[in-house]
């Protein structure tokens, strides 16, 4: 195998996005082969040279994989959970046994669906989700009521939340034609997901769905829980949603809690955005 900076190497391997690994190495958490190394140029052999952080051996994943996860509502983005909720690694178990190293990139709320990243490439996991990358995620939102004007420019031009000002995101209500497309892939969540107590059960959840309206929300930031509070800030809570693409990628007809492998195309887009 061909050598590689030593940060990258720690990058790839899963342990810290490229500018982390470099610190680590400075401060001298890092050994090759038992000798401590602090110089940033340093360079390994994957295949030969034995690494370690804090007396911890590193190494890359045998064979590098990227999979696409269709994430129902009802689960929660963590590869175990000591509450004993359902983890979206029990929906990867045939990857996961081929793949033990994957690990999801970024997170769904619980009651989000839609387009869940895994890979075992460290570094891609991290440079999609680096803020400096501004890697666009697209959603399509269920809310209560029908966004006017006024709502859809405050979300374009970016507002305030607790944690801050939000980027100018993209969005737009979704009619006709494309308002029946997102009933018909987030439609049956109205149901499953969004806020329980205020929707009062299945029933009472599924009757607001009627009265709601649809949105397509693009964000290039990924706060906590963002689409929804943005849209509670607006003044249109979200009864149910859907993450439908992520960067160049759509979730497409993959099945609800299925999953498939990307391509080495589809790859080699992703890194083209987390580069």
């Amino acid at each position: 195998m061909a050598e590689m900076r030593l940060q990258k190497f720690l990058a790839r391997a899963g342990v810290a996005s490229r500018r982390h690994a470099e610190a680590l190495i400075a401060a001298g958490h890092v050994t090759v082969n038992g000798a401590v190394v602090t110089e940033m140029g340093t360079t390994v052999d994957p295949s030969a040279d034995a690494v370690a952080v804090d007396g911890v051996p590193v190494a890359l994943p045998e064979e590098g994989a990227t999979f696409m996860l269709h994430k129902p509502a009802g689960y929660v983005t963590t590869m175990s959970d000591p509450q004993g909720r359902p983890t979206v690694a029990a929906l990867m178990t045939g990857p996961l046994a081929a793949y033990p190293a994957l690990f999801p990139v970024g997170r769904l709320d619980a009651d989000t669906t839609g387009l869940l990243l895994f890979t075992t490439d460290g570094e891609l996991g991290h440079g999609l989700l680096h803020p400096r990358r501004h890697v666009d995620k697209t959603y399509l939102a269920l809310v209560e009521g029908r966004l006017n004007d006024y709502d859809l420019r405050r979300l374009r031009e970016g507002l305030m939340l607790d944690d801050g000002p939000t980027l100018p995101a993209g969005a737009r209500s979704l009619v006709g034609d494309e308002a029946r497309r997102a009933e018909r892939l987030i439609g049956s969540d109205a149901a499953a997901s969004g806020r329980r107590q205020r929707h009062g059960g299945k029933r009472g959840r599924a009757a607001l769905a009627g009265k709601g309206s649809y949105v397509e929300v693009r964000l290039c930031e990924g706060r906590k829980r963002q689409v929804r509070r943005m849209l509670e800030a607006v003044g249109h809570p979200v009864i149910a949603l859907h993450r439908e693409a992520f960067g160049p990628l759509e979730l497409g007809d993959v099945p609800r809690g299925e999953a498939r492998q990307l391509t080495d195309a589809e790859v080699a887009a992703l890194r083209e955005f987390a580069s």
